[in-house]
């Protein structure tokens, strides 16, 4: 595994480059780092070459100032200038917020990719409930820190079953949360809050698009994850039964099948 960064706005951009064959391009979510993929990458390395960035303020990647869902979007686009020929295109996965991304990626830069994925994401925009309570949630972590909201909301992410079971895993999982600062989380949900809908992204995008949706997911709930299954002119619909928002730490074994049959048809 290669350990890179490039500079970005004076912001220094880390990302992980592992395996060799066809380019696949894995984003993290809000509260997340590219570790978040530690269990794909171990099982999609062997047959895929896998880039998983930083997201500007998560992991080792600086914050970029003022940045969007599009800037976002932008650096993934100069990271590939960097590390995808000219000749080549890419699959692009994302999940939650890092699914956002890529549906800003494939706005702009529709001829760079040759699939995309949407894994516990949603093309839709926020509604005023959920601008509201992401309002809300910035005013937490400005009064109490990033770290004592992660630590609160992380175990809402998974099903309660499996966060009954696994403890020790979850208990990591927030330990890590501690490197996220105030600045970084108010900037994604500011980002999130104004991102637009991206429906008509999925209705003109004409490569194969995977939806991968928690039957428990309160994030993204199921219902309106279906709602948008059917826009795009190939579609790959998986519904995992035993998740929430975070299927590929609570179904690693179906979600990485699920990743790697795609993979092969894309």
């Amino acid at each position: 595994m290669q350990q890179k960064s490039f500079i970005y706005s004076n912001a220094n951009i880390h990302y992980q480059v592992v395996g060799i064959g066809k380019t696949v391009v894995l984003l993290h979510g809000f509260g997340e780092d590219g570790s978040i993929w530690n269990l794909q990458i171990a099982a999609l390395k062997h047959e895929y070459r896998l880039i998983i960035p930083d997201i500007p303020g998560s992991g080792q990647s600086d914050l970029v100032t003022n940045a969007t869902i599009e800037t976002y979007a932008g650096i993934i686009k100069a990271l590939l200038e960097i590390e995808l020929p000219t000749t080549q295109t890419c699959t692009m996965i994302g999940h939650s917020m890092g699914g956002y991304i890529a549906l800003a990626f494939a706005a702009a830069y529709p001829n760079l990719l040759n699939g995309l994925g949407l894994v516990h994401s949603t093309a839709f925009e926020d509604s005023s409930e959920k601008k509201e309570m992401r309002s809300k949630a910035i005013t937490f972590i400005e009064n109490k820190g990033a770290y004592s909201f992660l630590r609160t909301s992380i175990a809402g992410l998974f099903n309660e079953t499996f966060w009954a079971d696994n403890k020790q895993a979850m208990d990591e999982l927030i330990e890590k949360s501690k490197s996220f600062s105030t600045a970084a989380l108010v900037q994604y949900y500011q980002a999130m809050i104004n991102r637009p809908e991206r429906i008509a992204v999925l209705k003109t995008f004409l490569k194969p698009v995977l939806f991968i949706i928690g039957e428990h997911d309160k994030a993204v709930p199921l219902d309106s994850s279906l709602a948008q299954c059917y826009l795009p002119a190939i579609s790959h619909v998986h519904i995992l039964k035993k998740s929430a928002h975070m299927g590929m730490i609570e179904e690693t074994e179906k979600v990485n099948r699920l990743l790697n049959n795609f993979l092969e048809q894309v």
